[in-house]
């Protein structure tokens, strides 16, 4: 069977990666990104340099109409979606409680938990034996933010990935019977895009690592084999599992 992988924010850090890979492994890939066109387009290129498939989409994960068009696009392109990644994210602003922006707080939300939770709703439609589908694997990219709270000024979007793995548990048992597996990926932190900037502070980055178990921080390169690992059939008979890549999480 044909294999398409669908991967939302898959224009830079983690989605980046797993698209890259999973080409390789026979994936044709559709990378969503909502404002990295020349970074998009770099892995497309990437990939079709190696023999692969690739499209790239614009979408805003936080609009309900770019996710329906998302999928529409991708199936016109490149036939029925059989494998998803939600990697779309917002890490929101930093900041206490008594910092709390109503509009942030919104915005965070509407991305890192609507939005996914809209992308799955637009899988199982399409997935579901129920609806006619022949199954599928989605893997919902979470964050060890979720089991403890957060780092200091973290708790918005610590919570958000909360609501992520929380849905994902009972997502995974209501379509388990329609041969869709659902987990999520929870990474600890991880060299990307979005983390770069505050670990280029050695300072920052010598009590980051102090605080996870291995003592260094992860690469975009091993989240995604753990993400690729839960999309195949190797993890079969896994589903509605926290799967955490994390060096071992805190050291509290």
């Amino acid at each position: 069977m044909s294999k398409t992988l669908l991967i939302t924010g898959g224009a830079s850090g983690i989605g980046a990666e797993t698209a890259r890979r999973a080409a390789t492994r026979g994936y044709a890939i559709a990378i969503n990104y909502r404002t990295r066109d020349t970074q998009a387009k770099q892995v497309v290129a990437d990939i079709e340099a190696k023999d692969g498939k690739a499209i790239a989409l614009r979408g805003d994960m936080s609009r309900e109409a770019d996710i329906v068009r998302l999928f529409e696009e991708t199936e016109k392109a490149l036939g029925p979606i059989t494998h998803l990644v939600n990697s779309a994210g917002s890490n929101g602003k930093r900041g206490r409680v008594d910092e709390y922006d109503a509009a942030v707080l919104a915005n965070l939300f509407a991305t890192n938990v609507t939005g996914l939770m809209l992308c799955c709703r637009e899988a199982a439609k399409r997935m579901s034996t129920r609806h006619g589908g022949k199954g599928g694997s989605i893997v919902n990219v979470s964050s060890m933010a979720a089991t403890l709270g957060g780092r200091l000024g973290s708790s918005a979007y610590a919570a958000s990935k909360g609501a992520v793995d929380a849905f994902t548990k009972g997502f995974a048992r209501e379509v388990a019977a329609e041969g869709i597996r659902v987990n999520s990926l929870r990474p600890g932190m991880v060299l990307t895009e979005m983390t770069e900037g505050r670990l280029k502070d050695p300072a920052f980055r010598a009590n980051i690592e102090k605080s996870i178990p291995m003592g260094r921080v992860g690469t975009s390169a091993e989240i995604a084999e753990a993400a690729l690992w839960l999309l195949s059939d190797e993890s079969s008979f896994i589903t509605g599992a926290m799967l955490d890549a994390s060096g071992g999480g805190y050291i509290i």
